[in-house]
């Protein structure tokens, strides 16, 4: 039996024994998706299947890629818009009609995965009535669309509540967009058999299918009902009211299109039959896929991370590195992060600090992070070990003999810098990376007695180190192109996404983050309650209140970095404007002794370091009772003060692409996600730049002239551009 198709999506082979097996194989990508080219094909493969049910007693779904399937085609998505409506429902219509097709052929269908099968890719799994999967680690499965501002429109929602019931299906699988490893899967029900290699997926489809000739989807069989009832029974009747409230509290009230989505298309789909519910979970998905916010997230979150953690700042003409050990100088929370993950990275790591007492103390670090992780069996002992072998404390400079990666992590004082960093350097191995992890100091002023300032680099990482993703890599007027080439090396080798800046007092991540909360700040001192400028920060997605971060960062610190800034520019002639919020900032600790949450008192009270509420002195000492700012106006003067802030950063060229500026905005200091990061904003905002324009010169008018967009906004709209 032969297959008369002369497309190039699917590979057709049948044995002896009647099994077709279709391998997915896209001639034009790397990695198969919900191309045009499949939605073109699939329905003529399942026709044709359909077609020869006769002589065939089973069909195996493969695939010739690294991975499974990738899922939808992000790029068309990104372009949608309402416009485009009528095509995307019709796509996700086709798809669903072949998969429902094939699910019913009446002859077992098995899936084998070889790789990860996410979205799209465990749709696709999912109509088949077996899943096998190799135990590997390259296998990973879940439908994380949620997270890109997305839900599963390929019969993914519709078929995981009928798997696993409501509220399994939303909370285990779909709002949290879970990635699941084989184990995890296999437990979770996701995947139904697991095999120790590739080689071995054939043969367990060939027997399963040879042991279940008669084999269907639990939603076809009479007698069929959802696991846990539907929406109308009982025990979810007095549950699922509440759901939105959860998501609400989840998200603290910033725009969450996708959650709210799933859920309704999850209980709405559950309330009717298969082909209705399948109806349902289109119009919702056409409807996120037509929208603003998963544009904005795509773009961020896939297509600039994809370019950043690719190294599409690296320069070209220089061969790969790979670092082999590494100094690490000051073990405090920074450099204790920082050893963390560069022994996970398998470096070898010298952890020192003034004594090696406080060096121990360092490393305990990393001894508690592997512990955790032991206990949660995610780790064995022997690995654990392993990695904290690879961390040696030390207070003599001498043991950094032989370190080809050098970066200092002590505490923010240029003069004290520049001594550890001179004691190191005649240890290290000619040609190594010397490295800065300052927050906030330029990196040229730090390399200027370096005999090689060429070598020198800004890391700055972000805490926790070890679960923050982003790394950001300053560039000093000396930096050399090896020396970043090797930097960005690094940073993927200790697994961390590197954007790329130039030097600046502040940098990019640093110096924008002070116009978010010195916004807040001034708010207060506007008379606006604290707990109103904490929610509208909260609420438009920010992950944490304003003040809350305020307080972590120390109000102290905050003061110190204003005033070296302002001595730095005034050294070079200029002459900072006064923020309304700096007055604030002086009056909270010259006049109350609130310095933030290392004292114990400062926005926030404190007990036993917990942070117990706002402090009541607030209203007394600034009024707290102003309604005349709306809500809106609170919430858009902190993102436009960051929006503002990073296009100076960009025509100055501290920022050196787009992409950074969006990457590092998310993962550095909190810009919310739904807005695709700070430059993104702009071009998303109604009416997009010239609309952005517009409402800034409104917010000037009332609030200061700190909100009056730079000329070259002002052009670019004017234009009809926008940041690419």
């Amino acid at each position: 039996m032969t297959y008369p198709f002369d497309h190039d999506m699917f590979r057709w082979d049948v044995d002896d024994d009647g099994i077709v097996t279709i391998t997915m194989d896209d001639p034009t990508q790397s990695a198969n998706t919900m191309s045009a080219r499949f939605t073109e094909q699939l329905p003529t493969l399942v026709d044709h299947l359909t077609t020869v049910r006769e002589e065939i007693t089973g069909v195996v779904i493969a695939s010739a890629k690294k991975t499974f399937f990738a899922g939808g085609d992000l790029a068309m998505m990104k372009r949608a818009t309402a416009a485009d409506a009528p095509t995307v429902r019709r796509m996700l219509d086709t798809i669903k009609a072949a998969l429902r097709k094939l699910e019913t052929l009446g002859r077992p269908v098995v899936a084998v995965i070889n790789g990860a099968a996410l979205g799209g890719g465990l749709e696709i799994a999912l109509a088949c009535h077996h899943r096998i999967a190799v135990d590997s680690p390259e296998v990973i499965v879940g439908l994380p669309e949620v997270t890109l501002g997305l839900l599963p429109g390929a019969g993914g929602t519709t078929r995981t509540v009928r798997m696993f019931g409501i509220r399994t299906a939303l909370d285990d699988i779909l709002l949290p967009g879970t990635r699941f490893g084989p184990e995890q899967a296999l437990g979770a029900g996701l995947i139904d058999q697991l095999v120790p290699s590739v080689a071995d997926l054939a043969t367990a489809a060939r027997r399963w299918i040879a042991d279940n000739p008669d084999a269907s989807q639990p939603w076809d069989r009479p007698g069929y009902v959802i696991p846990g009832g539907t929406p109308a029974s009982a025990d979810l009747a007095a549950v699922l009211p509440m759901l939105p409230a959860t998501l609400r509290k989840r998200s603290h009230g910033a725009p969450n299109p996708a959650a709210n989505h799933l859920l309704a298309a999850a209980v709405e789909g559950a309330q009717v039959d298969f082909e209705n519910a399948q109806t349902i979970e289109s119009r919702y998905c056409t409807d996120l896929i037509c929208g603003q916010i998963s544009a904005n997230i795509i773009g961020s979150s896939f297509f600039d991370m994809q370019a950043i953690r690719r190294g599409a700042s690296r320069p070209s003409g220089y061969d790969r590195h790979r670092a082999a050990k590494a100094v690490i100088i000051g073990a405090g929370m920074m450099g204790a992060g920082i050893a963390y993950v560069c022994a996970q990275a398998r470096l070898d790591v010298v952890l020192q600090d003034i004594s090696v007492d406080a060096a121990e103390r360092g490393k305990g670090y990393s001894a508690k992070i592997l512990d955790t992780a032991v206990a949660k069996g995610r780790l064995t002992v022997s690995d654990r070990d392993q990695v904290l072998a690879r961390i040696r404390p030390s207070a003599d400079p001498a043991d950094a003999s032989g370190a080809d990666l050098l970066i200092e992590a002590v505490y923010e004082n240029p003069d004290l810098k520049r001594r550890v960093i001179a004691e190191a350097i005649p240890h290290l191995a000619p040609g190594a990376v010397i490295a800065s992890n300052t927050s906030t100091l330029p990196i040229t002023d730090l390399a200027s007695v370096l005999a090689a300032p060429d070598q020198f680099i800004g890391l700055h990482f972000f805490s926790p180190v070890d679960k923050m993703a982003l790394l950001e890599i300053v560039v000093g007027e000396k930096t050399s192109d090896a020396t970043l080439a090797k930097a960005i090396d690094i940073a993927q080798q200790i697994d961390k996404t590197p954007i790329v800046v130039n030097d600046s007092r502040g940098f990019f991540t640093s110096r924008v983050i002070l116009e978010f909360v010195n916004e807040a700040i001034a708010l207060v001192g506007e008379g606006v309650p604290a707990a109103s400028v904490e929610q509208a920060a909260i609420q438009v997605g920010y992950p944490v209140g304003a003040l809350a971060l305020v307080d972590e960062l120390t109000l102290t610190l905050m003061q110190r970095i204003r005033e070296e800034t302002r001595e730095g520019l005034r050294a070079n002639g200029v002459e900072s404007p006064v923020h309304p919020g700096w007055a604030v900032l002086d009056r909270m600790i010259a006049d109350f002794d609130r310095k933030g949450r290392s004292t114990g008192a400062g926005f926030y009270d404190y007990a036993d370091g917990r942070r117990t509420g706002l402090w009541p002195g607030l209203k007394d000492a600034f009024g707290g009772t102003s309604t005349d700012v709306p809500l809106l106006d609170m919430q858009e003067r902190m993102l436009f003060a960051e929006a503002l802030d990073s296009v100076r950063c960009l025509d100055s060229g501290v920022l050196r692409s787009v992409a950074d500026a969006n990457v590092g905005s998310i993962l550095g200091i909190g810009f919310p996600g739904w807005t695709g990061g700070v430059l993104q904003y702009i071009n998303q905002y109604s009416g997009g730049p010239a609309g952005f324009v517009d409402r800034a010169r409104e917010l000037a008018d009332r609030y200061g002239a700190r909100f009056q967009p730079p000329a070259s906004l002002v052009a670019l709209a004017e234009n009809g551009g926008d940041y690419r």
